[in-house]
């Protein structure tokens, strides 16, 4: 006994020498990223270097883990099943497991919103507690309608605004955070200028790790989009992070029994108050179990509030002079105002011509009425909700449709309604008022969450949050009065390439690359060391007897800013003269931005003959 006892008065003063009491949670670690950078759709650098980047990283995640807690297994992401993270308090997700569903189209039930392929890393009723890092909260939390999604891989080394008062930065384990004033990043002010706001020249901010991607050559975070994320009460925000978008995206944040810590550090690149608050987010987030999200956002394009209050500025006559600004200094003529207003809004442009006040005060007057236009990432005035007076997010809407079921004075308008904005299906007036009288006091309106009056349960004997409902049916759409003809390109898809061949008068051939480009967005022909964006790059695959004429002629573009970086916005035009018969491969390599987000870069192919 004596023995026993003198042993476990030892393991105690290991633990107080190194000044932390181990938390006796037990905690899974699932490795596979690594501290070498490569980009996750190109993967461009050796194998072999990755695998050690890898194993290097697992081995410091397993020994900073083990400092805090008394249980600790990590493993390769390659050998993670779900039903695993079962025996765990808390699974840490560092590595991109293999799928348990197959890339899958809108005819899934959980893909109902989003045309792009996506695989399924988890159940979409997975309820243990997972802290993930990075893109992973993107790249597994997608499918699952997590609002930790993808707004930029590009968040650098500090911390800002940040929820002091939050749990994770009290404790159990001790926090000291070194608050200090650091000047703001020209980006965040930028894009609030863009939105016209003001942010101060210089904010507190927090070392998370030693160095960022921007002095070193290691992986950069990811933040989340913050429009709409705290528009459900299964969320928070705990801080956000200097990064090449505004200051209100999401660095840390919580969705259900989820948190997403952006910063990609190795505990090696940590600073040692990091290591303190990454240990009280994994106590933290094992409270969750069995809270998994109520609102989910299977759309990562949808428009919410804060995309209204963009569209009212892009009609005023500021943002075409910034318009006409920008493309001077690329040698382009913007068109006259009017142009300008009949290609953003062309439906309103026949009702308001060049009066800018006017396309204000139908945005203002009308804030209550839109809903997002299926398709693409822009507003649809909602007639059947006007008719009424009745915002559609104000709950007494629900109120007076169902009231129009059960007086039958315009049933087909309060079903439209009803099933617009609910995911519930009754076939009864009595129905329906028995749902809502019941859940009244708890039914909650989310704009991420498809722009649906959800109920605040997890309760699955209550309906009102099952998105399956969708997978038969289309939202109700009210009734325009003009059909707009589609763009060719779009929010989900703002790069169109086009690549075609013309024979010249020496006898070669002139390849010709075309990119059409969404408005707002931009690409980027080249990148300062320090941009978290990546460039446009064209790379020929030619056949024998094909040979180059010169080099590539690219686009001029316009510098973005004061390091380098050049950007083309609307049209890009690359040409390249070949000699020789034979059909070519083109290699296109691009990224696309707003303002808001970044596209995951992409890749392909086109063939010329």
């Amino acid at each position: 006994m004596k023995i026993i006892l003198l042993g476990l008065l030892f393991l105690l003063c290991l633990d107080l020498q190194a000044g932390i009491r181990k938390s006796k949670l037990k905690v899974l670690y699932v490795g596979g990223s690594s501290d070498v950078y490569a980009n996750i759709n190109r993967g461009k650098v050796d194998s072999a270097l990755l695998l050690e980047g890898a194993k290097k990283r697992t081995v410091a995640f397993e020994k900073l883990l083990k400092q805090y807690f008394k249980y600790v297994t990590a493993i390769d992401a390659k050998d993670y099943q779900p039903v695993l993270s079962e025996d765990y308090d808390v699974t840490v997700m560092d590595g991109l497991p293999q799928p348990i569903v197959p890339p899958t189209t809108q005819e899934d039930p959980f893909g109902r919103f989003y045309g792009e392929k996506r695989e399924g890393y988890l159940p979409q009723d997975f309820d243990r507690p997972m802290l993930l890092i990075a893109e992973l909260s993107s790249l597994i939390g997608t499918r699952l309608g997590l609002k930790t999604d993808w707004c930029c891989l590009c968040l650098d080394a500090d911390a800002h605004h940040i929820r002091t008062e939050h749990p994770m930065f009290k404790g159990p384990f001790p926090v000291k955070m070194s608050m200090v004033m650091k000047p703001t990043p020209e980006s965040a002010k930028s894009i609030a200028k863009s939105e016209g706001e003001v942010v101060p020249d210089s904010i507190l901010m927090w070392r998370v790790q030693k160095e960022g991607y921007t002095t070193k050559a290691i992986r950069p975070g990811m933040i989340s989009k913050s429009a709409g994320f705290l528009d459900s009460p299964d969320v928070e925000f705990i801080s956000g992070g200097v990064s090449a978008k505004g200051l209100e995206e999401v660095a840390i944040g919580r969705h259900g029994n989820f948190l997403h810590w952006g910063f990609s550090a190795s505990p090696e690149e940590m600073t040692e108050e990091a290591k303190s608050v990454f240990a009280n987010a994994i106590v933290y987030i094992s409270q969750f179990a069995g809270q998994t999200p109520i609102a989910r956002k299977f759309n990562p394009f949808i428009v919410t509030g804060k995309h209204l209050k963009s569209t009212i500025l892009r009609a005023t006559r500021a943002a075409y002079e910034e318009r006409v600004s920008t493309l001077k200094r690329i040698g382009k003529e913007e068109s006259t105002y009017g142009e300008y207003l009949k290609s953003m809004f062309p439906e309103l442009y026949f009702s308001f011509g060049t009066d800018e006040k006017a396309y204000k005060d139908y945005y203002m007057n009308n804030a209550g009425y839109f809903m997002p236009r299926p398709g693409r990432v822009s507003f649809l005035l909602d007639e059947d909700a006007r008719s009424l007076g009745i915002s559609n997010h104000d709950i007494r809407l629900l109120d007076e449709t169902i009231r129009l079921l059960e007086e039958g004075t315009d049933v087909a308008k309060g079903l439209r309604l009803l099933e617009r904005y609910t995911l519930c299906r009754f076939e009864t007036p009595a129905e329906w008022r028995t749902w809502f009288e019941t859940n009244k006091s708890r039914l909650f309106f989310t704009e991420s969450g498809g722009w649906f009056f959800l109920v605040n349960t997890r309760d699955k004997n209550v309906p009102g949050n099952d998105y399956r409902v969708l997978c038969t049916e289309s939202i109700k759409e009210p009734i325009e009065k003009k059909t707009l003809k589609e763009e060719e390109t779009d929010e989900k898809e703002p790069v169109k390439v086009q690549a075609f061949t013309k024979k010249m008068s020496n006898g070669n051939r002139l390849i010709t690359i075309r990119m059409k480009i969404h408005p707002g967005y931009r690409i980027y022909t080249q990148v300062d060391k320090s941009a978290p964006y990546l460039p446009t790059t064209i790379t020929f695959v030619l056949p024998k007897g094909v040979e180059k004429v010169g080099e590539l002629k690219r686009p001029s573009g316009r510098a973005y800013n004061s390091a380098g970086t050049v950007v083309v916005e609307e049209e890009a035009i690359f040409t390249q003269e070949v000699r020789g018969t034979g059909n070519v491969t083109c290699v296109i390599e691009y990224q696309s931005c707003n303002d808001q987000m970044c596209m995951p870069p992409a890749e392909l192919s086109l063939i010329v003959k």
